[in-house]
């Protein structure tokens, strides 16, 4: 089997109350971001709050909703935490406007699931993945750069302008936002990978992997093809198989890639040579695919992610988007625009109002009618993704978080967590230091919930 690996999603959303009749919006970002938080600040007394299935919720900087899925080890679950993130949310935004309704207030809150809002500023989807405590670390990910500067032509999440009355598309809203491949920093110089040395987890074996390069996805192909991508990558690496493709000038590469939705722009490597982005892909794609063949049999979903890996790069290459229109974003929004640009009355200010409509979590969104039809494809359940919005991951150190979480909350008992620790503000104040992720066991949480449950 391909290693064991713990991954985790962090999304950040934006945020807007839309005026009903086209006034002035009635709530600015703060304010609707109190509101949307009330429950939240109501169950916790606190905008940053962790859940009972793992995961956390909270306020970042800028009035941005986010949430980060719990540690996962199986990609179905990563699918079905991220997804029940998304529900939660929405959720508060109706129990928001519910009470926008009842006292009088002309205004509407929406969540959007994307990268760019409309004054061009910037707010990200970030992916961690835990790898091995190594001596080359920054050597490591300079390895992998080419990667994620590339990956965007399977895994962008389609980026629509329009300039001298023309649309024009690219493959990802988050390339133009980076300036860096990799920095400590997040916002001031926006990397490819967040270098700060924050595991989470026992620091002597672990690093952590934060990648803040890719975009927000609303299909969950897309979401899966980036994760189980860079996963097997790592696998590859970790074993001794490091990639040796390095760009010259990687912020110039990730722009120019973007721009080319034909896949065929060159981009010069460090030896000179010059070579496209289907090409570098398909590099990666072929090389995971022997090294697997001679070392792991493959799951069902990190197969299926090869697959679709596949077809995307064939996509690209031929121009038959068909192949991936109902799996991979780009591809799908740019088929939404097409039947709508061939509808009479179609008007630019219409198509950004249907954009944002593919983007927004909230009631009236296009993603469930998208998905009921078959235009878009969706990889969980209403009922793997409903159990996932209450209860954590299994095979993970989440399953211990989420029980404490619970526990505590129905029992209305003052606690703390973060992703290592277990704090009960009783009068020994009781901690528990967590530094596995890997761990759904441990008998001191087990004997903390016991003792809460006679208490």
């Amino acid at each position: 089997m391909i290693p064991r690996r713990i991954w985790g999603i962090e999304t950040e959303y934006g945020l807007t109350c839309a005026s009903l009749v086209g006034n002035k919006p009635p709530l600015d970002a703060d304010e609707a971001a109190r509101l949307l938080f009330r429950p939240v600040v109501a169950l916790g007394r606190s905008t940053n709050v962790f859940l009972r299935n793992g995961g956390r919720l909270y306020l970042d900087v800028g009035s941005h909703p986010e949430y980060a899925t719990a540690e996962c080890d199986q990609l179905r679950d990563l699918l079905a935490q991220d997804r029940a993130g998304a529900e939660y949310l929405r959720e508060l935004a109706r129990q928001a406007n519910v009470s926008l309704a009842e006292n009088g207030v002309d205004g509407r809150i929406h969540l959007f699931r994307n990268n760019l809002d409309a004054a061009g500023n910037s707010f990200g989807c970030h992916e961690n993945y835990l790898v091995r405590r190594r001596p080359d670390f920054k050597a490591m990910v300079a390895s992998l750069v080419a990667f994620f500067v590339t990956r965007q032509i399977v895994c962008g999440n389609g980026h629509f302008r329009v300039r001298a009355g023309r649309v024009e598309m690219s493959f990802s809203q988050r390339a133009g936002q980076v300036w860096d491949a990799m920095s400590s920093a997040t916002t001031r110089s926006r990397p490819i990978v967040n270098t700060r040395d924050e595991p989470h987890a026992d620091v002597d074996l672990y690093r952590r992997l934060h990648v803040i390069v890719g975009d927000s996805t609303m299909a969950e192909g897309s979401t899966l093809l980036k994760v189980a991508s860079t996963d097997m990558l790592l696998a590859m690496v970790e074993a001794g198989r490091r990639p040796t493709i390095e760009l010259a000038d990687p912020m110039r590469a990730i722009r120019e890639i973007s721009a080319d939705m034909t896949g065929s722009v060159d981009v010069e490597r460090a030896d000179g040579r010059r070579t496209t982005a289907v090409e570098i892909q398909r590099e990666y794609l072929e090389s995971i695919r022997a090294f697997a063949a001679a070392n792991w049999d493959v799951d069902p979903w990190h197969a299926a992610a090869l697959d679709l890996w596949d077809r995307g790069l064939t996509a690209v290459e031929t121009g038959d988007h068909s192949l991936v229109d109902a799996e991979l974003d780009w591809a799908i929004k740019e088929r939404l625009v097409q039947r709508f640009e061939g509808r009479p009355g179609a008007t630019v200010a219409a198509m950004h109002r249907l954009l944002l409509a593919y983007h927004d979590i909230t009631e009236g969104g296009l993603q469930d009618r998208m998905e009921t039809s078959g235009l878009m494809r969706r990889l969980t359940t209403r009922e793997l993704v409903t159990d996932a919005a209450v209860t954590p991951p299994r095979t993970t150190r989440a399953l211990l978080r989420g029980r404490f979480v619970g526990l505590a909350q129905d029992q209305r008992r003052d606690h703390s967590v973060d992703w290592v620790h277990l704090k009960l503000a009783d009068p020994a104040h009781r901690t528990v230091m967590l530094l596995d992720p890997f761990s759904p066991h441990d008998e001191r949480v087990e004997a903390l919930l016991e003792s809460m449950s006679v208490s």
